[in-house]
Formats: C-alpha cells, sequence, structure tokens
C-alpha cells in the first residue's frame, strides 16, 4: 500500500475546532474562497469551517485498487498519485480542481458513466462531518445506510466528507479514439445505445464514451480504448484546441493523463469567452493559465464586477441571461430534446456523455440514490451546455432557464444542481428526493445548522 505523508488525524481535529467557534444558532459553512459552481452565495457573516487540511490522498492500494482520499483532494492530485500504479478513479470528472468530496456530495460525471455511473457508485465508504459536530462512517449498509444513500447530491446539507474511500480501475498508457460523425440524431441515439448494451463499436471495445453536437446535423461520438501501442499522440495543451480536432480527425490518440485533462485547457470550449482561443492570445497566454479553475476565477470577477456586461450595455446590446446546465435525459428521448435545444436556445456546441447507474458485480440490480433518482437499467445521456443568451425584449432573466427545466422534466429527465435553479419548492422536492432528505435531515442535523439543499440550490441567498 503506497502512503502519503498527511496528517490526517491534526486536519480533522482542527475542522472540529472550526465547527465549534461558529456561534450557536449561525449558519455552518466551509471556509472555501474558492468553488466550481455557478450559483450565487452570499457572503458568510461568521468564520467558516476550516478544510485547508483535508487536500490530500492518504493512501493508494494497488492490490485492492482502492484509495483514501481526504474530501477537498482534487481529481488532478488523486489522478497524480494512482496514475504511476496504473490505476484511475472509476470516473474522473473533466475539470482537474474538482474535489473527491465535491463530485460525491454535488455529483460528477464523464466518459466512462457509460459502464460505472456516477463518482459517488464507486464510493465504498466515507467520514462525514454533519451539522450536529459528529463525524460519522458510512458505508452502504449498518448504522448509517441512510446517510450513505442520501449523501450524493445534498450538496453539503446534511455534512462534509473528511475522509472518502474509493475503487480504483486499471487504466493503460495511452487512449485511442475514433471520432464517429453522425448527420442524424436518430443513429447517434441507436449508436450510444449499442455501445452501452455491448461496451463495443464496430467490434472494437469502448473503455469510454462522450461526445459532441455541434448542430442536429453534425454530432460526434468519441469513442476511447486504453491501450500500451496507440502510436504518436495529439497534445492538445499547446496552440491545438480539442473540440476542433473532433471536425478534423476520425482517429486520434491521448496520453491517459492527457485524455483525462482534454476538456480543462480550454473548459471545453468556453475558454472562446476569454480570447483564448484566438491565435494570438493564445500564444501569449501562458499555459499554465489555462486552466479551467483560472477561467472560472475570471468569471467570479466578472459576476462581482460585471466589466462585460456594462459595456454591452454602452454598445446597446440586449442583457444576457447565463445559460450553465447540465440535463440527463433518457437516452429513447435525447434527439427530442437535441432537436428542442438548437430550436429553442440555439446554443452551439453541446457536450454528451452517456450514462446509466453503475451496474452491480454480482446478483441484483442497480442501486438508486434517492436524491437524484435515475432508473436503475435505463440509459440516459448528461447534455452539457455552458454559455448565456440574449433575452429577448419583453423577456425577463431566468425565462430560458425555466423553459429547459420544463423540458428536461416533461421528457423524464434531471438536471444538475451545480447552477441555477428556478422550481418551485414542491416540484423541487418531487425530483430530488425531498421526503428522505428531510428524514436524513432531522437525523444528523437537528438544528439545521447546515444550509438546507432547496436554499443552497434555488433560493437566492
Amino acid at each position: 500500500m503506497d502512503h502519503h505523508p498527511v496528517d490526517h488525524e491534526s486536519a480533522v481535529a482542527q475542522l472540529r475546532r472550526s465547527y465549534d467557534a461558529v456561534p450557536a444558532g449561525e449558519p455552518v459553512r466551509l471556509a472555501k474562497r474558492t468553488s466550481n459552481l455557478f450559483r450565487p452565495r452570499s457572503a458568510p457573516r461568521v468564520p467558516g469551517l476550516d478544510v485547508s487540511g483535508l487536500t490530500g490522498v492518504l493512501a493508494v492500494d494497488p492490490a485492492a485498487r482502492t484509495a483514501d482520499v481526504q474530501g477537498m483532494c482534487t481529481y488532478e492530485d488523486l489522478v497524480d498519485a494512482t496514475l504511476p500504479h496504473g490505476l484511475m478513479p472509476l470516473v474522473v470528472p473533466q475539470l482537474r480542481t474538482i474535489t473527491l468530496g465535491g463530485a460525491v456530495t454535488g455529483l460528477g460525471i464523464e466518459s466512462t458513466s457509460f459502464r460505472n455511473g456516477l463518482p459517488h457508485e464507486s464510493v465504498l465508504e466515507l467520514d462525514v462531518l454533519t451539522g450536529a459536530g459528529e463525524i460519522v462512517t458510512a458505508r452502504p449498509d449498518g448504522e448509517h445506510a441512510d446517510l450513505f444513500a442520501a449523501f450524493p447530491n445534498s450538496l453539503g446539507s446534511l455534512g462534509y466528507a473528511t475522509r472518502l474511500r474509493i475503487e480504483l480501475q486499471p487504466v493503460r498508457r495511452q487512449v485511442a479514439l475514433r471520432n464517429v460523425r453522425f448527420t442524424r440524431l436518430e443513429e447517434l441515439v441507436d449508436a450510444i445505445g449499442e455501445v452501452s448494451a455491448t461496451r463495443s463499436f464496430g467490434g472494437v471495445e469502448v473503455d469510454a464514451m462522450d461526445g459532441v453536437m455541434f448542430s442536429p446535423g453534425e454530432a460526434y461520438l468519441v469513442l476511447g480504448t486504453f491501450t500500451d501501442d496507440a502510436g504518436e499522440t495529439s497534445d492538445y495543451t499547446g496552440q491545438d484546441i480539442y473540440y476542433r480536432s473532433l471536425r478534423r480527425r476520425t482517429r486520434d490518440a491521448l496520453t491517459a493523463y492527457d485524455y483525462l485533462w482534454r476538456w480543462d485547457t480550454d473548459w471545453f470550449w468556453c475558454s472562446a469567452a476569454f480570447g483564448v482561443q484566438h491565435p494570438v492570445v493564445r500564444r501569449i497566454w501562458p499555459a499554465r493559465w489555462r486552466r479551467s479553475d483560472v477561467y472560472h476565477r475570471l468569471v467570479r470577477l466578472e459576476n462581482r464586477h460585471g466589466v462585460a456586461a456594462r459595456i454591452d450595455r454602452l454598445r446597446g446590446l440586449p442583457a444576457r441571461e447565463r445559460v450553465v446546465q447540465d440535463v440527463e435525459i433518457p437516452l429513447d428521448r435525447t434527439a427530442e430534446f437535441l432537436r428542442w435545444f438548437a430550436r429553442e436556445v440555439g446554443m452551439s456546441p453541446v457536450w454528451l456523455c452517456p450514462l446509466r447507474l453503475r451496474e452491480p458485480t454480482g446478483p441484483g440490480t442497480a442501486r438508486a440514490w434517492p436524491l437524484y433518482p435515475l432508473r436503475p437499467g435505463q440509459d440516459y445521456v448528461n447534455i452539457g451546455f455552458w454559455g448565456s443568451v440574449p433575452i429577448a425584449e419583453g423577456a425577463a432573466d431566468g425565462d430560458v432557464n425555466r423553459s429547459i427545466e420544463r423540458e428536461v422534466s416533461e421528457l423524464g429527465g434531471h438536471k444538475s444542481l451545480y447552477s441555477d435553479a428556478y422550481y418551485d419548492r414542491a416540484s423541487f422536492d418531487r425530483l430530488y428526493g425531498g421526503e428522505t432528505w428531510r428524514a436524513v435531515k432531522d437525523r444528523y442535523d437537528p438544528d439545521h445548522r447546515l444550509t438546507g439543499l432547496y436554499e443552497k440550490a434555488v433560493a437566492r441567498q
């Protein structure tokens, strides 16, 4: 077992002291300056929880294929610890600074999700600081099984993970890629169904699958196969931009490391908003700043100061509505949603990431997760779109997001809660396991010291 020099006990003790320092009756929050969230957050009135010592990898066990990881450890640091062993987490969310605890309590997804589900499905156990200030170890069964089941998608409303034990999977040195173009969405959907059912396409094994839709008549599936002999590999951390390669290359190859972070350099395609995709700007923009967390800091500065919005007003341009969402649509309704989205919203491109809840290794069916109730055995496609649209004359900020929420619900889908949400409380409780959440909340946070799930996700604080 590979141990890392992290003083976990001292970090937990500091966390407990910071909890005790929050005055009685005041809400308990993280003292965390950075975030991958797009929801508005109010400035805390009192000191928050000190999680500064909870950012490390505690141990990697290559024989058991597990890792013990602190809750605020980033996937970038975790991957650095596992790849030397030829291992990776079962699902590695696409942005480097997403944390293990964040991906479990707030959901994560990536190209292995069609076979491995979501990150929380590879968690074997986790230690949680509850709203009552206790640290409990939650497992799939036993005394705290209710917390284990309700923790995914609870967004910190039930507690914060201090340690997680997760499963790992083997990975090879390289990933061979096939970029398969589709001009009809029905054919794209059929291909996703074939890969999901057989884990192969055209007779070749598929270990990873995602895609991009530029328009209903131009979409791509990227099918990855782990290998040690893919040949010459590409580099999309310099002048070349990854998503553009899908249109000009039918085959490609990346190192395993570069594959895991292929989307991070340009935050998918969102770096264009900062001019980083312009060849001149790209040459002078330091490579170490071509990262999603840098772009996210720029977005937070804009949200705080509104410079771009003021410039648009001076130029006579309409105000814009932020449309930053990831939604899960049942596979058989995916083509319908994509056509609706292209017609009614018009943002392009969009990310496509097939998923299904993880199948059990033994007999039985996949388990359901009450706060994000996807159906076991059902294939879904995560559709991600990140940008803004002009607010039409006579419309209001939020109208487009509300229309997306309605369409997603009508098609039997769900949407992640890391960004703006507009549901009324009754609809929210129905969609996100409100009854289960309240029962677990009352047990582990009886004084409601932690902000509620609806208040975090929807209510503007």
